[in-house]
This record gives C-alpha cells, sequence and structure tokens, in this order.
C-alpha cells in the first residue's frame, strides 16, 4: 500500500493513502488486519478522507508503517477474506435507532406543511398496502391490518399529526421487536458457543496474528495453553490437554495429539499443538449449532403456535369492537384507540422470546435444546424410554472374569479380544482394551480388517481363521457357532448374576466368554423416583443385552418395562407400540440408539454419546447426567406456565387499555404508547430465569 505520512507524534502517526485504489471493504479489511499486530494500539481509517490514524506502544515507527507497507493486494485483494468483512460495520444500538426514528419524526413537523404531508403519505403508504396485501391474499387479518386500519382513518379525517404519531409507534414497536429477538438469538448463541477474535497462524516459519475471520482452509494455526480455539482442525504436531465441554458437555480435558481432530469453542488448558485448519466460521460444529439456534424457531411448540392462533382470531374482534363504537358513538378519536390496542403482537411477541430465553437458560447448564415444541414434549410426557448401556449405566463398565472354553486360556480370550475390540470406541470394547492393559497382556496386531456389524458384533480373521465377537444372538444365533452343555451352564452363572456376556468364537467353536459388569448409574434411581412423582407414568428399558443382565438393571432403578435383546429397527417397532399412551422421550447414546432417537416425539442423548446419536436427538444432556431430565421437564413446565401467564396479562392490560380509550380516559397516541410499553414489559418478564440456582 502507498502511503505518505501527514502527522506524527509519539506513538501516534496519521498517514493518507489514495482513497480511489481501494475500496471501504478493502480498507475495512486493512484496518482489521493491522489491528492485531504486536505493538499496534488502535486503527481508525476514514476511508471519506483517506487517512489511517494509528496508535501504537512498544514498537518503533519505522515497524508500524512496515505494516501498512505489507498490506499488499495479495491480502487487499483475497475475495476469501473480503467476503468476511461486512460494510456495515457499527452495531446500532437500541437507544440510537430509537432516538433517530424521535428526531427524524419531530424534524418533520418543521418542514413546510405539502412537504411534511407529502413525506407522511410517503411513510404511511407500505403500511396501508401491507395491512391490505394481508387481508387480500390470506383473508384473514392481524396486526398489520390493525395498523393499516389505524392510520387510514386517521389520514382521512386529515388528523395528520396522529397519523404521524401512529407511524412513529409502530416504527418504534418494530424496532423494539427486532432488537428483543436479535438479542435473544445472541445471547442463546453466546451461551452455546466460545469465541474468540484473533488467532496465530505460522507462516513460512514465522508466527503472526490476524483476525479470526481472516484464517483459511488449510492454515497452520498455533493453539497454546489459555487459548480459545477458533476453528475445527486436525493436529499435525505437539501435545495439549483440551476442554471440550463447549462441544461434549464433558468437563474433563482430553488429551489431544497428531491426528485428533479438535473443534472450534474448545479451550486449551495445557500444552501446545499446530492444528491444520479443516472448517472455520459456519462450517464448524459450533457454526452449525449457531445455525441450529437459527432454525429452532421452525420447531415452535405447541403453545407458542397455540398463542398466534389467539392473537390472529382476537383481531377480527378488535374490529367489530371498532366498528360498535363508531355505531354507538360517531367517535373516530374512539375508534381509533381501540384500533391501536391490539393483542397479537404481544402474544406473537412473548412466546417466541419466553422460549428463546428457556433454550438459552438450558444451554448455560450445558443442556442443548433444539426448539421449542421439545422442550413442550418434556413437560408433557407420560412415558420415558431409555437405552441400558451407557444411559442408565456408567460408560464405563469393568470386566469381571474371563472363561476359556476348548482348551483356549483366559489369557488368549483377553489377548484375541483386545486385538479385535481396540478398533471401536464402545464401552465394553474399551472394558476389554482396559483390561487387557491391566494384566500386561501385549498383542500383535495379525488380523485382517474389522467389520463391525452394528449392535451385534464384530468380524475379522487371523491366518484364515475366522473370528467373531459379539452378543449371544450375533454369535451363537446367526453364525451357528456350537456350543456344549457344560459351556451353557458356566454361561449362565454369570447371566444369573447380572453380568453382560462377550462370546468370542474362533471358526466354528467358542474360544471363550468375557463377562462384563455393567455399574448402574449412582442418580439414575433417583431421577426415575423424581419423574414418576412428577408425572411419568411408564418407564422402559429397550436394551441389546441379555434378558437377566437387563432386568437386573431395570430392579435396581424401578422401571416399570424392560425388553432385552432388541435390535434397533425392533426398538422402533417398539416404540411406535407405545405411542397410545401419549408422546414418549428416548434417552440413549449410541449409534444403535439413533434411529429410536429419531422416532420419538423428542430424542434425549447423553452428552458423550455418539456423534450419531447426538446428530438425531433433540436435546441433548451435560455432564450432570440422568440429573438434567429433571431439570429438561421442570424447565419445559414452568415454560409453559409462563406462556399461559403473560398471555392472560396481555389479554388484561390490553383491554384496559380499550377500556380507557373507549371511555376518552386515553387518546389513540397514549394508548399506543402504554400498549407499546407493557408488550415490552411483559417480553421482559417472561425471559427471566426458570429455574433456582440450586435446582
Amino acid at each position: 500500500m502507498n502511503i505518505a505520512i501527514s502527522h506524527r507524534l509519539p506513538n501516534r502517526i496519521r498517514l493518507m493513502y489514495n482513497k480511489s485504489e481501494y475500496s471501504i471493504k478493502q480498507m475495512i479489511l486493512a484496518q482489521e488486519l493491522l489491528s492485531f499486530q504486536e505493538g499496534v494500539v488502535s486503527v481508525d481509517i476514514n476511508h471519506r478522507t483517506g487517512s489511517i490514524l494509528m496508535y501504537y506502544e512498544g514498537v518503533s515507527e519505522k515497524q508500524i508503517l512496515s505494516y501498512v507497507v505489507a498490506m499488499d493486494d495479495e491480502y487487499l485483494n483475497d475475495q476469501e477474506l473480503l467476503d468476511h468483512i461486512s460494510e456495515e460495520r457499527e452495531d446500532i444500538s437500541l437507544f440510537k435507532s430509537i432516538s433517530t426514528l424521535i428526531i427524524a419524526h419531530f424534524s418533520r413537523r418543521l418542514l413546510p406543511f405539502p412537504i411534511r404531508t407529502a413525506l407522511l403519505l410517503f411513510n404511511s403508504i407500505p403500511r396501508i398496502f401491507k395491512g391490505l396485501k394481508t387481508v387480500l391474499g390470506s383473508s384473514e387479518m392481524n396486526a398489520e391490518t390493525l395498523d393499516a386500519a389505524a392510520i387510514s382513518m386517521a389520514l382521512y379525517t386529515r388528523d395528520y399529526n396522529s397519523a404521524g404519531n401512529i407511524g412513529l409507534l409502530l416504527n418504534i414497536s418494530d424496532t423494539l421487536e427486532r432488537h428483543t429477538r436479535k438479542k435473544s438469538y445472541e445471547n442463546l448463541s453466546a451461551a452455546l458457543m466460545a469465541h474468540t477474535d484473533s488467532v496465530q497462524l505460522v507462516i513460512d516459519n514465522e508466527e503472526i496474528t490476524v483476525p479470526s475471520d481472516s484464517v483459511k482452509i488449510g492454515d497452520i494455526a498455533i493453539l497454546r495453553a489459555g487459548y480459545t480455539i477458533p476453528v475445527d482442525g486436525v493436529v499435525i504436531s505437539g501435545n495439549a490437554s483440551v476442554n471440550q465441554s463447549a462441544m461434549t458437555g464433558e468437563f474433563l480435558s482430553v488429551h489431544i495429539y497428531e491426528g485428533i481432530n479438535v473443534y472450534a469453542g474448545s479451550f486449551v488448558d495445557d500444552g501446545e499443538v499446530l492444528v491444520k485448519v479443516v472448517a472455520k466460521g459456519n462450517d464448524t460444529q459450533t457454526g452449525k449449532i449457531s445455525k441450529m439456534i437459527e432454525n429452532s424457531q421452525l420447531l415452535k411448540s405447541q403453545i407458542e403456535k397455540r398463542s398466534e392462533r389467539v392473537a390472529g382470531k382476537l383481531v377480527k374482534y378488535s374490529f367489530m369492537l371498532a366498528f360498535l363504537t363508531y355505531f354507538f358513538t360517531r367517535d373516530i378519536r374512539k375508534v381509533s384507540a381501540t384500533l391501536m390496542v391490539d393483542y397479537s403482537c404481544a402474544m406473537k411477541l412473548v412466546a417466541p422470546v419466553a422460549v428463546l430465553s428457556a433454550i438459552r437458560e438450558a444451554a448455560t447448564r450445558g443442556i442443548i435444546i433444539k426448539g421449542g415444541k421439545f422442550l413442550e414434549n418434556a413437560a408433557h410426557t407420560e412415558t420415558i424410554i431409555f437405552d441400558k448401556t451407557g444411559t442408565l449405566t456408567l460408560a464405563s463398565p469393568k470386566v469381571k472374569d474371563i472363561i476359556g472354553f476348548n482348551d483356549y486360556t483366559p489369557e488368549e480370550v483377553l489377548k484375541t479380544a483386545a486385538c479385535l475390540e481396540e478398533h471401536f470406541p464402545h464401552p465394553l470394547a474399551e472394558a476389554v482394551v482396559v483390561r487387557c492393559q491391566e494384566d500386561g497382556i501385549e498383542h500383535v496386531e495379525e488380523h485382517a480388517k474389522v467389520e463391525l456389524v452394528v449392535a451385534h458384533g464384530l468380524k475379522s480373521s487371523i491366518n484364515g481363521d475366522r473370528l467373531l465377537i459379539g452378543s449371544a444372538h450375533f454369535v451363537l444365533d446367526d453364525n451357528k457357532i456350537e456350543i456344549s452343555v457344560n459351556e451353557i451352564s458356566k454361561i449362565n452363572e454369570f447371566i444369573d448374576l447380572g453380568y453382560s456376556i462377550l462370546y468370542l468364537a474362533k471358526n466354528l467353536s467358542l474360544m471363550g466368554i468375557i463377562a462384563i459388569e455393567d455399574t448402574v448409574r449412582p442418580e439414575a434411581r433417583q431421577v426415575i423416583e423424581r419423574l414418576k412423582a412428577d408425572g411419568i407414568e411408564r418407564v422402559a428399558i429397550l436394551t441389546g443385552d441379555n434378558r437377566r443382565s437387563a432386568e437386573n438393571i431395570a430392579t435396581k432403578v424401578g422401571a416399570d418395562i424392560c425388553k432385552s435383546e432388541v435390535l434397533p429397527s425392533e426398538k422402533v417397532v417398539y416404540l411406535e407400540s407405545m405411542r397410545k399412551f401419549g408422546k414418549i422421550l428416548m434417552v440413549g447414546d449410541g449409534i444403535n440408539d439413533a434411529p429410536a432417537l429419531s422416532s420419538a416425539d423428542t430424542g434425549i442423548a447423553m452428552y458423550n454419546s455418539s456423534g450419531m446419536a447426538t446428530d438425531s436427538a433433540d436435546i441433548i444432556l451435560s455432564d450432570e447426567g440422568l440429573n438434567d431430565l429433571i431439570h429438561t421437564r421442570r424447565l419445559g413446565s414452568r415454560l409453559l406456565k409462563r406462556i399461559s401467564t403473560a398471555n392472560k396479562m396481555i389479554i388484561g392490560v390490553n383491554s384496559f387499555l380499550i377500556f380507557a380509550g373507549l371511555t376518552a380516559i386515553l387518546t389513540p397516541a397514549k394508548a399506543a404508547v402504554l400498549h407499546n410499553l407493557s408488550t415490552v414489559g411483559i417480553s421482559a418478564w417472561s425471559s427471566r430465569k426458570l429455574l433456582d440456582k440450586g435446582e
């Protein structure tokens, strides 16, 4: 960039550039890039005057000038960087927006009458046409129809001051509604996502700081302790401990190293890694969550829809009241007062704001809720179906015993099983691998590719010998593995004790079994008891595990129904059969639970669930585990009560305002002001927290 020094003071310099050579977007990009350089305190670029004002500290003027000169075409003409720049840089405050409307309104009164009237008509016609379009397009009346009628009546009676005041109040109301919705989404997004403004990149063996928006796919970022990761990427070197609670709800740090994926919003607790950027902005996992937030209003709760329907129906009664008022009083001012106060705009605003606030409150507790209707389902459901392993039990089962058959030793059984299971991150597989490590058994990978048969087990081969490991149904029934009476007797001993059994087979015979103890979550029984006390009538367990093990867990937690040895597709069939009892919540954590989570009225995934389970679920719990079911249900119940109360408040306040307008206690303008203020007030009240800190 070609520059000239206009003025300099210690730690301050003003530069001039040829503004005809650069666009506004390019200079905004230049300002963003310069502001992150070492020693730069602030940068202010005025494109109208072609000046750059920079304050700096701890570096020389020469260094500052080198930063500016470096802003060449490679950066300023980079379309990918420019696409992230908006020329509308200032986020106008609510106060400024409303002040601008008021100043403009009263300034117009200083203009000559013909010009003032023309501007009034120009500003009023769009609202009038919008109201007409609503009626003609759908044959239904709404708040926009009322607004159009009130303005038209004021213009018809040549009460231009009232028409102007009505227009001002409607503009203020629109601004308040946009601001309220925007802040609700921003607050929810902020609760779900961690943000960072800059990132350190390694370019030509040098480290530079750039804005997060300037990062490109393929860049190499360096991440150190204390940094929030702004991109998705894969570690190419180094080691670090990372807190991924923003993504997983798991507050324990995980170890990352070469080849491990990292996600935006994660926090580096310790260590240092180089990460190759694979996704940024809206393409990151947290960006997708943000997109989910924007789409969450497509999943409106029934109470939101009912509020909208009631609001729409009340509009016609407002018109009927206005007609009767004119018929009996012939007083246009009283008619205007009835039209300026309606129930619909408040009802349509308050319900979504309350829902968004509830979703945000859940997010602050680590609970991700993908739409208002799922909160309502959680409050209304009478049936909850649980997966067993990893849901009602801890996702850390332990190997209790190992038995070898057909001359195989327990060590050989464990070694072979660990060799197969280490490829898949299932809790039972991890239990086998951990036991192998604890016993100091080393195993060399000699097997062929391992094939996963979902919800059944694994297939592979070693030196031409076929290997199978998994459930009894998979190994013994599907693959016809031979089993003796003595082996069955020994296996039944463990089953009677409630252990889960992994069967390992080689060719046509059973090598052995691994008995695994599944520990019930400490909170499981208490949570189920509290759910039943709160109105849940049926608690069912669906699991692929054996009958005795499943029934043992069902007894411990207090479940009413237990279905064992079911396949993923069978879970869906059973779930459908339960619909006669009303809405169903399904709680699970694994790949095999994904079909049932999708089929349920509301699917709930545990915080450490598989990716497929979380994608299929409508609600994702935090690391508090099953306790979050209580929080979610209470949140939904209290949300419904709050919206119902808010609607009653809206009807009460606005009915009083209509009465005050009919009795000439209030002018149309004053009634409109109080109507808008009450809408904002009730919206603010409805966005308060629903749960106490101790809950």
